[in-house]
């Protein structure tokens, strides 16, 4: 579908798809697909040619000109191929809501820091974390309890959470197929209980999660499912700010 009002000018040129790619660092298809999923604005030429504007491809990589903020590695927001995570078809939208957010690597937010705190204090759980998922990794927004600041993706429980409408419960890790052999399981620090809920943006892609995790096997109540849902909600909403 074509649109008259978008003429080339000099200060937003019209991109092809190739110069979009080579610019964000990802394949052709990658950029038509974000294109026909309005993930990336743009048009078609009535030769039935694609094309973006440069603005917004500069947004997604804070280039000169575009929104200033963190220059992302574009390569953060291409789904890998063949996932050691579960995964549904809407990944690539949700990536893309995860690049648009600007999370990554932002520093500590002390409102966010006592969300962490007050999901460790209501769970009775030595971990609590606010997580951001890229395709490679798992990034913690805030934490309570831990020392490194992200995770190899592959060993995110937040994975399936993100999956999820409601909170994602492991009382056993250690006798869960899914995540018996998982490092986290094995190693340091050890998770045998996790308990998480996904914290969404505007549109409702899940960014990421909020999540307890205890070293020991054991359940929540009933009131403490429903003040972890609550607690992401509180997180989510400062996200969107």
């Amino acid at each position: 579908m074509t649109d008259s009002s978008l003429h080339d000018t000099p200060d937003d040129p019209a991109l092809t798809t190739r110069e979009a790619a080579r610019l964000l660092g990802v394949s052709v298809g990658t950029v038509q697909k974000w294109v026909e999923s309005g993930e990336l604005a743009g048009w078609k030429t009535p030769g039935g040619h694609r094309r973006v504007r440069w603005s917004a491809v500069a947004g997604m990589l804070s280039l000169p000109g575009s929104t200033p903020g963190r220059a992302a590695d574009p390569a953060e927001f291409v789904p890998e191929p063949r996932p050691a995570y579960p995964v549904t078809a809407e990944e690539p939208a949700r990536l893309a809501a995860v690049r648009r957010s600007g999370l990554l690597d932002t520093p500590a937010d002390p409102a966010l820091d006592r969300i962490a705190w007050l999901a460790s204090a209501v769970t009775d759980t030595p971990v609590a974390l606010l997580t951001v998922l890229s395709s490679r990794r798992q990034w913690f927004k805030a934490r309570v309890g831990l020392d490194v600041a992200e995770t190899p993706r592959s060993w995110a429980f937040c994975s399936y959470t993100v999956l999820q409408g409601e909170v994602f419960l492991v009382e056993d890790a250690i006798n869960d197929p899914r995540f018996a052999d998982n490092p986290l399981v094995t190693g340091s620090p050890h998770i045998r209980f996790y308990a998480g809920a996904p914290l969404r943006d505007a549109s409702g892609f899940a960014l990421g999660a909020l999540c307890a995790i205890d070293t020991r096997p054991r359940s929540l109540s009933a009131t403490q499912v429903r003040a972890i849902l609550e607690l992401a909600q509180l997180a989510s909403d400062r996200l969107q700010q």
